[in-house]
């Protein structure tokens, strides 16, 4: 079952590409004591992901942070080279903090993952967002396949 608005997100630990490499982030340190707006893409470089969905949360960054949000955060499951790589081409530095979640593992237990198998992509995220306070999650606005409209940063604009 997925998680639910009022639920505590569950831990795990998750990677980032820095100047410094590779490392690791948990959850804890990512949305403890913190107002946290989480958005996650099937793929990185996927074309609604790289065309629209990122693009969005990089252009609403100031508008998002200014409702008292301290941190954007990007998860796919993807590894954390691809998501560096793909945070570089658009621009998200300083604004949205590309995190990977290589194995699903994570997005498994948020009961959030779908297969992607018949595309050739293997386990995924399902595209949602979700705005999360100290850890507990206070809005989940999760897409219905195919679909790009209550996951978007605008959306998301209205919903703080």
């Amino acid at each position: 079952m997925a998680i639910q608005t009022g639920e505590k997100l569950p831990s795990g630990t998750l990677k980032v590409a820095d100047a410094d490499g590779i490392r690791d982030v948990t959850t804890e340190q990512l949305f403890g004591r913190k107002k946290v707006v989480l958005f996650a893409v099937p793929g990185a470089f996927t074309p609604t992901c790289s065309a629209k969905h990122l693009p969005g949360f990089v252009e609403n960054a100031a508008a998002i942070r200014a409702k008292g949000v301290d941190a954007i955060v990007c998860l796919a499951v993807n590894d954390a080279f691809v998501m560096g790589a793909w945070g570089r081409d658009q621009h998200t530095e300083g604004k949205v903090l590309m995190v990977a979640d290589g194995n699903g593992e994570w997005t498994r237990a948020l009961g959030l993952d779908f297969d992607g198998s018949r595309f050739g992509m293997g386990l995924r995220a399902q595209r949602f967002a979700m705005i999360v306070d100290d850890g507990v999650v206070t809005h989940l606005a999760v897409e219905a396949p195919g679909q790009f409209q209550v996951s978007s940063a605008e959306a998301v604009l209205a919903a703080l």
